[in-house]
C-alpha cells in the first residue's frame, strides 16, 4: 500500500503479484478494498494495481471534476509514476469506470493490452448538462452542509453497507468495519461520490464524443461482463440487453452474461472476472457453469 501524487492529488494505489500488468478500477464511490476477492485469483500471473480516484478510498479530495479523458489520462499517469509506464495494461473497469476503462484505450492505444467491462454504466444518448460550473458548487455545498450536520460519520458506513447488500445476488459487505469506517465515515468520500455523480452524465456525453474520434485499437481484446441475476424480470433482461449492446458498438466485443450475479461481479462472481482477464474469449467453447456466452 503506498500513495503517488498525480495532478497534486496523493493517490492510494497497491501493486500485487507479477507478470502483465492489470488495473482494477472500481465504481462510483467504491474503494480499492471491493476487487479483494478477485486479486487473488489474479496476482500469480499479472502484476495486479487497484487504486482510489480522488475523493475515493484513501486517496485524497478531487480537486477538479472528472472527465473521460482525464480519468484515461490518470490510469496512463499512474502507471507512469508505478514505473509501469512501458508496459501494455488491461484495464479493468467496474459501473462508471467501465467509461474510463474505454477512454483509456481510446485515448491511450499503444498501452492498452485488453478491456474488460464488468457491468459498465451504458447512456446511449447522453448530453452534456448546463452549466457544469454550477452543479459542481451545488455539490460542494451539498456535501459541506451534509458534512457539518455529522452525516458522514453517522450514516456513511451504514449506506455502504446497504448499498453493497441491494447490488448482489446473495450476501452482505464483506468488507472490514474498520476500513469501511476510515473512507465511508468521511466528509472527503462523500464530497467525491457526490462530485462524480454530478458529472456523470457530462463524462458519459464525452465518451460518445471519444467513439467517433479515437476507435478502440486493433488486436485489443474487449470484454463486457453482464450481472444477471437469473431471475429473467423484465427489468434484469432489459439491463442484460443494453450490455449485450454495448458489445456489439465496441466492435462485436466478447459478451458474457454473469449468473447469478448482481451489480458488483467482483464479489459475486470473482472468477468470472478472473477469466475475462486471463483467458478473454476462450469460455466462448466451453463456458463454466454460470458464466453464459450470448
Amino acid at each position: 500500500m503506498s500513495f503517488v501524487r498525480i495532478g497534486g492529488v496523493p493517490h492510494h494505489v497497491v501493486v500485487e503479484g507479477s507478470g502483465p500488468v492489470c488495473v482494477l478500477s472500481a465504481g462510483l464511490s467504491m474503494s480499492w478494498f471491493d476487487w479483494d476477492p478477485v486479486v487473488p485469483l489474479l496476482a500469480a500471473h499479472r502484476t495486479v494495481v487497484r487504486f482510489d480516484r480522488p475523493g475515493h478510498g484513501l486517496s485524497g479530495p478531487a480537486s477538479v471534476p472528472p472527465s473521460a479523458a482525464g480519468e484515461a489520462h490518470r490510469i496512463a499517469a499512474l502507471l507512469d509514476a508505478l514505473g509501469l509506464g512501458d508496459r501494455p495494461a488491461t484495464v479493468v473497469g467496474h459501473s462508471i469506470a467501465g467509461f474510463h476503462a474505454e477512454a483509456f484505450a481510446r485515448l491511450h492505444p499503444s498501452r492498452a493490452a485488453g478491456i474488460v467491462l464488468v457491468d459498465s454504466s451504458i447512456e446511449e444518448h447522453a448530453r452534456v448538462p448546463a452549466a457544469p460550473a454550477l452543479r459542481t458548487a451545488v455539490a460542494r455545498g451539498i456535501g459541506a452542509a451534509l458534512a457539518s450536520m455529522g452525516a458522514p460519520t453517522a450514516l456513511g458506513p451504514l449506506v455502504r453497507r446497504a448499498t453493497v447488500r441491494l447490488s448482489r445476488t446473495g450476501g452482505g459487505d464483506p468488507a472490514p468495519a474498520d476500513l469501511v469506517r476510515r473512507c465511508y465515515g468521511t466528509s472527503r468520500v462523500l464530497h467525491g461520490a457526490l462530485l462524480e455523480n454530478t458529472h456523470y452524465r457530462a463524462v458519459a456525453a464525452e465518451l460518445l464524443v471519444l467513439r467517433e474520434r479515437f476507435p478502440l485499437p486493433d488486436g485489443v481484446p474487449v470484454t463486457v461482463l453482464a450481472a444477471y441475476d437469473g431471475r429473467g424480470g423484465r427489468f434484469g433482461l432489459h439491463r442484460l440487453e443494453r450490455q449485450r449492446a454495448l458489445a456489439r458498438q465496441l466492435g462485436d466485443a466478447r459478451f458474457y452474461a454473469v449468473e447469478p450475479s448482481g451489480h458488483l461481479i467482483m464479489l459475486d462472481r470473482p472468477d468470472a472476472v478472473a477469466r475475462a482477464v486471463l483467458a478473454p474469449g476462450e469460455d466462448r467453447v466451453n463456458p463454466p457453469p454460470g458464466y453464459v456466452t450470448c
